[in-house]
């Protein structure tokens, strides 16, 4: 494509960016790091919630079955990822894989929807982070005032003060260096997974195996909708999905496959990762594995423990607890959550600061937020930014009717990796490539039809707020990023081919 909209990024230009000493992030992250940041930001609310919720409603007992596709369909998109990160180790994840391949604009346009969708997923999560303190300081006799409690159903004016300070608190660690988030994620990590573990070990001696009976419920139709709040899908063809029987596993998969929401996130950490050819998948793979694991393990508990039919909504796996005469585990269920919550948040913060600071190192947004602290390495600017409007967004705002445009906004980058996998293939053959993502094209071809399907499922206003976020991008890109960005200045030129940093496992 030769119009200036299209124009692509070398691989080798990108690569030699990450090196001049004013933009350079420090690599101090090993595939460990990598693979705790990825648990860390997987694993949230959903595993104690979503589990016993989707059981009740959509699989019953089969939900682990629900939990296989979507961990399936979330594979397929990570060995794109794999390869991608390891090839181009650049701070940026799709953006800057897109850039390399599709072109300016449509990197634009998938950065643009990157920010977004952090910065919401960030908001989202330190407001039921504050949610769970909150029950926890009721339990122990504490009030918060109402004015500074959380915004969620609130209709009265106030500010919700945790969410606030949590996101200001983890902003400060961000910017003192990688290697300490590192470390508190770590920590953080080992105490959602030991609490994961023991729900799991003491509700393995609570289960009754009649609660399995049956497995797999019989199937029961769905009304189709008419209503913006109703999937595109049903809209678009009439159709409507069944719940329970063998299409309701897929029906819950839909549901489910949105608690996998994060592995991605370790993308943008490749330019500060010490072997990014080796560790990258590793780190990709591994966590999206170990999640999947628990995800079933928890599913199968809580269907074994209560039948499907009796599990509560609000919180199935605590409520089954109290059905089996143990309400303790319901309080040490919360403190998981609320643990687990924190670097939920602080990685999703991690992503969208190295997605805007990889724009602005190629000049789409102001060049005054790729220059790193002189001591930590660290993109502080954005990070900065980004973390005093997110905790007023939090602080201010209830946000359950867009949380749903983090999930279109990670489906829709699953989509531009894996084509952009195809077309670099195509382009650049003579790349390294440290990790091939298999059977390509058909895997990566799979992958955007399985992530369009869960797209199409989304609510339609979803994708009416998507499409109108889209289009103050464009206008943005057309009024200030397509003429400073360092292309269109020919401050970037193509370089000469970059040597081998990794085996290549052709």
């Amino acid at each position: 494509m030769t119009s200036p909209l299209f124009r692509t990024k070398k691989v080798e230009q990108s690569i030699r960016d990450t090196e001049e000493p004013e933009h350079s992030l420090k690599k101090s992250l090993s595939a460990l790091d990598l693979t705790v940041f990825g648990v860390g930001v997987i694993i949230g609310t959903g595993i104690f919630v979503l589990t016993g919720t989707v059981a009740k409603d959509n699989a019953g007992p089969a939900t682990a079955l629900a939990f296989v596709v979507a961990g399936v369909v979330c594979a397929l998109a990570a060995l794109c990822y794999a390869e991608f990160a390891s090839t181009v180790p650049v701070a940026g994840s799709a953006y800057t894989f897109s850039y390399a391949s599709l072109g300016e604009l449509p990197a634009w346009i998938i950065g643009w929807d990157l920010v977004l969708e952090f910065a919401l997923g960030t908001a989202v999560v330190a407001v039921g982070w504050s949610g769970y303190i909150q029950s926890l300081m009721d339990n122990a006799g504490w009030q918060m005032p109402a004015v500074l409690g959380s915004r969620e159903g609130s209709d009265v004016f106030g500010f919700d003060i945790l969410a606030a300070v949590l996101v200001l608190v983890l902003t400060g660690v961000l910017v003192l260096g990688m290697k300490l988030s590192a470390r508190v994620t770590s920590v953080v990590v080992a105490i959602k997974v030991t609490v994961v573990l023991v729900v799991i070990i003491a509700g393995a001696f609570f289960i009754t195996a009649d609660n399995y009976d049956p497995f797999i419920p019989k199937s029961e139709p769905v009304p189709a909708g008419d209503s913006l709040a109703s999937p595109l899908i049903q809209l678009m063809f009439g159709w409507a999905p069944a719940n329970f029987g063998v299409m309701g596993i897929f029906t819950a998969a839909s549901v489910v496959f949105f608690a996998f929401i994060g592995f991605d996130i370790v993308a943008t950490a490749a330019e500060e990762t010490k072997n990014p050819q080796r560790d990258m998948p590793r780190g990709i793979l591994g966590s999206l594995f170990i999640c999947t694991v628990l995800y079933v393990l928890v599913s199968l508990v809580v269907t074994g423990m209560q039948h499907y039919t009796e599990l509560s909504v609000d919180a199935p796996l605590a409520d089954a607890f109290k059905a089996t005469g143990h309400p303790w585990y319901a309080g040490f269920i919360s403190f998981g959550a609320a643990v687990g919550l924190t670097t939920v948040c602080m990685i999703l913060l991690l992503g969208q600061t190295r997605v805007f600071f990889a724009m602005s190192r190629d000049g789409l947004l102001p060049r005054f937020f790729s220059r790193v602290h002189p001591r930590f390495r660290t993109p502080h600017r954005p990070t900065i930014l980004l973390g005093v409007a997110i905790a007023i967004l939090a602080g201010f705002t209830p946000l359950n009717e867009l949380a749903a445009l983090v999930n279109i906004g990670t489906l829709f980058a699953f989509v531009i990796v894996a084509i952009s996998v195809i077309i670099l293939r195509r382009t650049r053959p003579d790349l390294p490539r440290a990790f091939r993502t298999p059977w390509v094209p058909v895997l990566p071809i799979v992958s955007v039809a399985a992530s369009l399907w869960l797209m199409l499922n989304l609510p339609a206003e979803t994708w009416l707020r998507f499409g109108v976020w889209m289009a103050i991008g464009v206008v943005v890109y057309f009024l200030y990023s397509r003429n400073h960005s360092r292309l269109a200045r020919g401050e970037a030129e193509p370089g000469a081919p970059v040597g081998r940093s990794g085996p290549d496992s052709r």
